[in-house]
């Protein structure tokens, strides 16, 4: 089964959107993302970024990749709302480790922010109602 017709086939509350509306949302984060975290990656490679504003991005990153093989792949309520969280953490952390460097970064990451938090809720209503 794939992941759109796992989400499908799970209870979700009223106000989940349907599955087709996350595909064109994650486009347009993941080109922000990409722009932002390669700025950030960028300068800290040519010195200008200290670690401790980098590392949350690279953090963020890898809990945001693995967020589809908890939850789709091993179908795990759990793990999956556990992922979410600290995406949303690392999220929140880099905004705020980055703007003293880089406003711009943090301020375009607004849009992955708010998506982020609606995603976290809904995580964790899926997984209320499928446990």
């Amino acid at each position: 089964m794939k992941s759109r017709e796992f989400y499908r086939s799970i209870r979700k509350p009223r106000w989940a959107p349907p599955a087709k509306i996350f595909s064109p949302v994650w486009t347009f984060l993941y080109v922000v993302i990409a722009a932002s975290y390669g700025y950030v990656a960028y300068a800290f490679f040519a010195g200008g970024m200290p670690l401790a504003a980098a590392v949350p991005f690279a953090l963020n990153l890898a809990f945001n990749i693995a967020y589809s093989p908890l939850q789709f792949g091993l179908r795990n309520f759990f793990l999956g709302s556990i992922d979410i969280l600290l995406v949303l953490a690392t999220l929140v952390w880099a905004m705020g480790a980055i703007y003293p460097y880089a406003p711009w970064v943090a301020l375009v990451n607004i849009p992955y922010l708010a998506w982020v938090l609606f995603a976290t809720v809904l995580q964790l209503a899926v997984a209320a109602m499928n446990s």
